[in-house]
């Protein structure tokens, strides 16, 4: 009877573990969830109508009542922007807690299968540690025998069903892992959007404020203050953009049209590239000071002095790409600079131009690159077009062409390392300065543009 009290326990764990049930957290009822869905849609659509009288006042000519409706008309926009993203954080949080909740009764059931599975294994050694004729002999008759071995047979096909379970269990897990993962990061990307239109809300009303002070009889102040808004335009474009490859500068009118071209491309948004060519502009002071002279070694001089630099570009993988680059352009490799190796960091220099790319990664690039320049020849890492679009490209392939306050933070920490933002706190740093440099840009630089 041993025997059978062992069957019994084992088949008990087994029943128990596929009876535990997996709850499922829900703080909204469906009806709830059916109109906020409803409100949200009705925002969006309020907004769409919104944004066509932006557009429409937009395409009027300068006047003071015109500037007084797209600015009317772009407040409302943001702030039905910013309902609309309120309602989406209300139905992702929901998501969230509900998601966060089925991940806890996933883990709890995977722990109580581990279990049942370690329990089950403990009995199955003990089964076999003992000799059919002691299983024979513990029988008291012969049907006895056999519905003990009937019983094991259908304890170790359980135990496959066991495995299979947790199996199952594991990888739903990760599926909802990852579904957490994007509602909290598009909760995120809510937020940050709010904060964002709020801050154009209040740059908005004290502009309408302004043109409203103006006597709509005052002709003169107006355009008064159209022409100040107009040579402050100017003066953005004038304003030198500074980029990496031997201190090389451009106007920041051509670097934003570059990068508006590079946006019809590819998504990504023209402030955000815009800021990370600034910040590979300022990794160091050696960036494009070096020039490679041994081919065999890597090593080189500094531009400025011709003293001797190590470690300038790394032989077996960006050398023969180098030489490749400059031979089709018709430069001399030996005269041609690129960024010296970064003591503090170590490893090897040897990128190229504003957008800082290693020639392998280059020549890996380059028809892609080529395709969408429209150009038939080898791409120039040191035409700033060229590294605007390649940059570009690279961004859009990182996921920031899908915009959003998140998919812009990691692409900026994988462009700048490899690696996601959660890495270390030194790339986490360099996303945070490129979202921040992005705003910058856009409130500084890109939205004086519109004369607005």
């Amino acid at each position: 009877m041993r025997f059978r009290s062992i069957f019994v326990c084992i088949l008990l764990g087994i029943a128990i573990f596929f009876a535990t049930p997996i709850t499922h957290a829900q703080t909204l009822t469906d009806t709830q969830k059916a109109q906020l869905q409803a409100e949200l849609r009705q925002v969006e659509a309020d907004e769409a109508v919104a944004q066509q009288q932006l557009t429409d006042a937009q395409s009027q000519s300068a006047s003071i009542s015109r500037d007084i409706s797209v600015l009317t008309a772009r407040i409302k926009t943001a702030q039905l922007n910013i309902k609309a993203k309120n309602l989406l954080i209300q139905t992702l949080g929901n998501d969230i807690g509900a998601k966060q909740q089925h991940i806890t009764d996933l883990q709890a059931h995977i722990d109580s299968g581990k279990q049942s599975l370690a329990d089950i294994l403990r009995k199955m050694r003990e089964i076999d540690s003992n000799s059919v004729e002691q299983i024979l002999l513990s029988q008291t008759s012969v049907s006895g025998v056999f519905e003990d071995l009937d019983t094991f047979q259908s304890i170790q096909n359980s135990l496959q069903d066991t495995f299979d379970q947790l199996q199952a269990d594991q990888a739903s897990t990760t599926v909802e892992k990852d579904a957490l993962d994007t509602r909290r990061n598009t909760e995120i990307d809510a937020r940050y959007a709010i904060q964002q239109q709020q801050n154009q809300i209040t740059a908005d009303q004290k502009q309408k404020q302004q043109l409203l002070s103006i006597s709509k009889g005052n002709e003169k102040a107006y355009t008064s203050l159209l022409a100040q808004k107009q040579s402050r335009a100017a003066q953005i474009r004038a304003a030198l953009f500074p980029l990496a490859g031997g201190g090389q500068q451009i106007q920041f009118g051509d670097a934003y049209r570059y990068a508006l071209e590079a946006q019809k491309k590819t998504g990504v948004r023209p402030a955000f590239l815009l800021a990370i060519l600034t910040n590979e502009s300022a990794l160091g002071a050696n960036v494009g000071n070096c020039y490679l002279t041994n081919q065999q070694t890597g090593d080189g001089v500094f531009a400025s002095t011709g003293l001797p630099s190590s470690s300038v570009m790394k032989p077996g993988r960006d050398v023969q790409p180098f030489l490749q680059i400059t031979q089709t352009l018709g430069l001399d490799p030996t005269r041609t600079v690129v960024s010296c190796q970064q003591v503090s960091v170590g490893g090897w220099g040897g990128a190229m131009g504003p957008a800082q790319f290693i020639p392998s990664t280059w020549m890996l690039m380059k028809d892609d690159i080529a395709s969408l320049l429209g150009i038939s020849t080898m791409p120039n890492p040191w035409n700033p077009e060229h590294a605007f679009m390649a940059s570009a490209l690279y961004l859009s392939n990182l996921g920031a062409g899908n915009g959003g306050y998140t998919a812009e933070r990691n692409a900026a920490c994988k462009y700048f390392s490899g690696s996601s933002c959660s890495k270390s706190r030194a790339i986490a740093g360099y996303g945070n300065q490129a979202i921040a440099k992005a705003a910058s840009i856009q409130a500084l630089q890109i939205d004086p543009l519109s004369g607005l």
